[in-house]
Parts: C-alpha cells; structure tokens; sequence
C-alpha cells in the first residue's frame, strides 16, 4: 500500500541541516521551496528515481500556519535535543494512491489528513494534531499527491543513489510487523538497537557516505 518517497532531515535551522548533510555526503544540497502553507522550507536531493532527501526547518521568514506544523517541528526544543544526540536523518515519508484506506483504523498512529495548499489542494499529507512524528519517527508520514507524480525535476541531481535505509529500535519486531501490515515497499530494514536511530548509506560521486 504504501512507496518510498523520501527521507527527511529535520533541522533546528536549514543551516544546520545542510552543513549536516555536505559534511556526510560532501554534497551541496541546494534550495528546494518555501511552504507558506506550513511554515517551513526545504533543500532537495535526488537519490535516484523517484527518491529523494529533504532537509526541512522552520522557516524564520515565514507566517505561522494556524496549526501544528508538520516533522514536530513546533517543538523546537525537541528537534534540537534530537539534533544533538546526532538523530538528524529523523524520519521517511511513504507515498501511496488509496490514503484514506491506508488510515482508517491508524490515525491514532498517523493523526489526520490534511489537504494542502488550504487554498487549492494539490496533495494530502497526514499530520497528528500536535505535529509530532508518527511513533516518534519509527512509522513514516504519509502523502498521496492524488495521482500526480511528484516531478523531479526540480529537485537537483547531484550524482546520490540510495543503496540502503536502516532503522534501529528498541522495540523492532513490533516495528517492523507494523511496517509489513503497511506493506511499505521501500521502507527501512528494521534491527534491534538501544535508541531509535535511522542511517541510510548513500553512493555518492565521492564513494559511499552514510547519513544519520
């Protein structure tokens, strides 16, 4: 039911997230958007064919969206306790075409759909009503862009492929049978591990990086 989209960096500034990922990848990950909807913006990697990185932050310049942001990042004293404990690479977001399906009965996990821009949706994105991550991170956000591929081409491609994507837990067998109930193709090899940590090792121009 449900794809890979992309991995999410989540950054107390977009500064910080970006240093983060040239000092892991040694790439320049260059602007993506603004989301005045959201109150946030983004950098953009291509990691080969419909995947891609997303560095995210609050963005200073932006108007408070009247809701909880989405990547908990209304919490920001959370975002930089994780920021410091070196959980950056914090989450995925998983795609699918059937979202309302994929939800009911899951939104105690997932929290509720929400079409945006408000003004002329263009895609859903399921958000909890405080903002945080689903499980904190272990279970993907979700999207579904209502038939409409989301275009790469603006998204740069500096030469990253993804090669794999791993999530450590404390908790994995319930993890990953939560992942398999999701049929979420794409999604992290799940292992049993002390803290909740997630690395992806990328192929880069440069040889093979890991981003945590």
């Amino acid at each position: 039911m449900l794809q890979l989209d992309h991995l999410t960096v989540i950054a107390p500034t977009l500064a910080e997230g970006v240093a983060h990922v040239r000092d892991c990848l040694d790439l320049d990950v260059p602007f993506g958007q603004r989301h005045a909807y959201m109150g946030t913006h983004n950098h953009l990697l291509q990691l080969g064919g419909a995947v891609y990185l997303e560095i995210v932050a609050t963005d200073p310049a932006g108007i408070p969206p009247g809701r909880a942001r989405w990547f908990g990042l209304d919490q920001p004293a959370r975002v930089r306790a994780d920021w410091e404990a070196g959980r950056r690479l914090r989450g995925w977001v998983a795609g699918t075409d059937t979202i309302d399906t994929v939800l009911r009965g899951r939104e105690a996990i997932f929290g509720r759909k929400v079409s945006l821009p408000p003004e002329a949706p263009v895609f859903d994105f399921v958000i909890p009503d405080d903002g945080s991550l689903p499980l904190d991170g272990a279970a993907p956000s979700l999207i579904d862009r209502r038939g409409r591929p989301r275009s790469m081409a603006m998204i740069a491609d500096l030469g990253a492929r993804l090669v794999s994507f791993t999530l450590d837990h404390p908790g994995a067998a319930t993890i990953a049978a939560l992942h398999h109930d999701l049929a979420a193709e794409g999604g992290p090899a799940v292992v049993a591990g002390p803290a909740m940590r997630y690395e992806a090792v990328i192929d880069t121009p440069g040889g093979l990086r890991r981003l945590t």
